[in-house]
This record gives structure tokens, C-alpha cells and sequence, in this order.
């Protein structure tokens, strides 16, 4: 085995970095299946319906969250398979066993982490610095591997059989095998694309460079979409696109005007609290529901709200528009045309 001084050992270097972005990932394992229960879809908490959060301004990724929020058979194996390779990952760069092939681990969940929920975060922009961190360490930590402090080393010293393969050098930990005049081109370009990653994500969710700076979690938002008057009922879908994920917006108003500005329909809060289960019809994992004082939409909650009424029946052709209204007392508009 090549003999590495202890100053110069890159890997050594490295330790606290590796340590600190290991327990990052295991500890997602040791939360959601040891400190509590965060796999049971029946379970407040549930990580499916966190991951439905991401759904309004995911990129790139947003198709395959669709999917997975619209069938929650396969949801449910996904977030078991996510959390058991959080956890391995975790676990093995803690001990840094085949670390290059974990960092690798590392950087593509962190790459999922970016996408999926980068601009998410209602202080400091959270899950977009935990993104492009966890990037950025994977990166490092598959240039570095484990120094001393590691079973990758612990096997090259005992020169296991398989730290003799060439694979190994990739896999696990020692040195690179990459021509000298090379690896610092390689150093440089991939430390530039990733710059360029968070350079554009940062831009892309929160205006970081330019413009206006704006944050998706500090007010709820809410799209009206598919209104619809037929006979004595009003339909239309009711996505929320943006605000806080911890908590739901509380809507305590849905109203129907004409174009005079009449009201032809009113539901008041206690109206909405004890909105009929019937009326809700929700699209995916995180659900449009009344509560005790008022219509909960949580972050990425879709759903298609029925209302019937008799003051819906004959209505004159002209533009009605929908009012729905936040608890804050932010309200959202949507026109139909009749």
C-alpha cells in the first residue's frame, strides 16, 4: 500500500465532513423508523404526504412526484426504498466504508433534495442550502475517500483481496487513478458545474442574483382552476401552490358573486367546518379537509370542491366569479363563464 503522510492524507482532512453529512442521511433513516413512525401512511407525519409538498414548484423532477402523490401504492415503497438508501448511505460514510461509491449516494439524493424541494425553506432558505451542500460534500468526499479513521483503510492495510482490484480505487478509498495533469482539469470543471447548479437553482427559486428576491413558503397561495355551474352545483379544483409546509392555509370563506357584485352563494367558516366529506374529492396524498374551525389546504393539496345549492338553479348567462378566502385575510378570484 502506497504510504500517505498524515498531513497530506486528504481523507483524514475530510473527517468531519464525512461525519457530519453521514449522520445527515442516517439520522433521516433513524427519525422516520426508530424516533417515530414516519412510514405509516395512516400516521400523522407521514413522509409521503412531506414529499407531496414538494409537487407545486419542483424542477424537472415534478413529473415523476406527480406520479408517485397519484398512486400511493407505489409512493409508499418508493419512501421505504428512499429511507433505507438514506440509511445506508449514511451508515456506511460514517464509517467510511466503499465512501466513493456512497458519495455518490450522497450527491444524487442531495441532487433529489435540490429539485424536489429547493425552494422550499421559510428563513433560510433550508432545503435549497441543504441541496447544494450535500452536493458540493459529495463531490469532496468522492475526491478525498476515507483516510484514516475508516474501513476502506482498515482494508487497504490488511490488503483484503478486494482492495488489490482496480475497482477499488473508485469504489472506495486510496488514490484516485487519474493522470496527475489531468486531475486538477477535473477538480476545476466539476467544481465549476456545480457552482453553475447553484448558481441557477438559487436564481430559479428564490431570485438570488437578480430581479426581485422572492420565497415561496412565507404566504399560501392558492390556484382556482375548472369552475363550473351546472344545475344547482358549483365545481372547481383548488390547488395550493405555495406558503409554509408545516402548516395548512385555513380557509374561512368561499363565495359565488354575478357581475353586479351580488352575492350569490356564501359559506362561512362554521359552514366550511362542516363541509360534507362528499364535497371533497382530493387528487393526491396531502388532502383538502374541514376541521374544527374552518377548510385546512395544505401545501400541494389538490382537490376538486363540489357545492350544491339551490341558489346555483337558473342562473342567468353572464361571468360569476369564485372568492375564496384565507384565515390572513389574503383571498384568491377565479371567473366562469356561463
Amino acid at each position: 500500500m502506497q504510504h500517505i503522510s498524515v498531513k497530506n492524507d486528504a481523507g483524514l482532512l475530510a473527517l468531519a465532513t464525512r461525519l457530519v453529512i453521514g449522520w445527515t442521511y442516517f439520522s433521516a433513516f433513524w427519525r422516520r423508523t426508530i424516533l417515530a413512525d414516519k412510514l405509516d401512511p395512516e400516521l400523522a407525519g407521514y413522509i409521503g404526504e412531506k414529499f407531496n409538498h414538494f409537487l407545486p414548484n419542483a424542477l424537472g423532477i415534478k413529473p415523476i412526484i406527480l406520479y408517485l402523490v397519484e398512486n400511493p401504492d407505489i409512493l409508499w415503497i418508493s419512501m421505504v426504498l428512499f429511507t433505507i438508501i438514506e440509511g445506508i448511505v449514511g451508515l456506511l460514510i460514517i464509517f467510511g466504508l466503499f465512501t466513493r461509491l456512497m458519495s455518490i449516494g450522497v450527491f444524487g439524493l442531495a441532487m433529489g433534495i435540490l429539485l424536489g424541494s429547493g425552494w422550499i425553506g421559510t428563513t433560510c432558505l433550508d432545503e435549497w442550502q441543504i441541496g447544494v451542500l450535500g452536493i458540493a460534500t459529495g463531490f469532496v468526499l468522492f475526491l478525498t475517500g476515507s483516510g484514516r479513521y475508516s474501513l476502506d483503510r482498515y482494508m487497504m492495510k490488511n490488503n483484503y483481496a478486494i482492495t488489490k482490484k482496480k475497482s477499488f480505487a473508485w469504489l472506495g478509498s486510496g488514490v484516485l487513478p487519474i493522470k496527475e495533469n489531468i486531475f486538477p482539469k477535473v477538480v476545476l470543471i466539476g467544481s465549476l458545474c456545480i457552482l453553475g447548479m447553484t448558481l441557477m437553482t438559487n436564481q430559479v427559486f428564490h431570485g438570488g442574483l437578480w430581479g426581485t428576491l422572492h420565497n415561496k413558503s412565507v404566504k399560501p397561495k392558492l390556484e382556482i382552476t375548472e369552475g363550473v355551474i351546472a344545475n344547482n352545483t358549483l365545481s372547481f379544483d383548488v390547488f395550493r401552490t405555495e406558503g409554509a409546509d408545516v402548516y395548512g392555509s385555513w380557509v374561512i370563506g368561499i363565495e359565488l358573486y354575478d357581475q353586479q357584485n351580488n352575492a350569490i352563494l356564501t359559506y362561512s367558516q362554521e359552514d366550511l367546518a362542516f363541509l360534507p366529506k362528499e364535497s371533497i374529492s382530493n387528487y393526491y396524498i396531502a388532502k383538502i379537509k374541514s376541521a374544527k374551525h374552518s377548510l385546512i389546504v395544505p401545501l400541494g393539496a389538490k382537490a376538486k370542491i363540489n357545492l350544491q345549492h339551490d341558489n346555483l338553479k337558473n342562473l342567468k348567462k353572464g361571468t360569476y366569479t369564485i372568492k375564496i378566502t384565507d384565515i390572513s385575510g389574503v383571498y384568491w378570484q377565479h371567473h366562469i363563464e356561463i
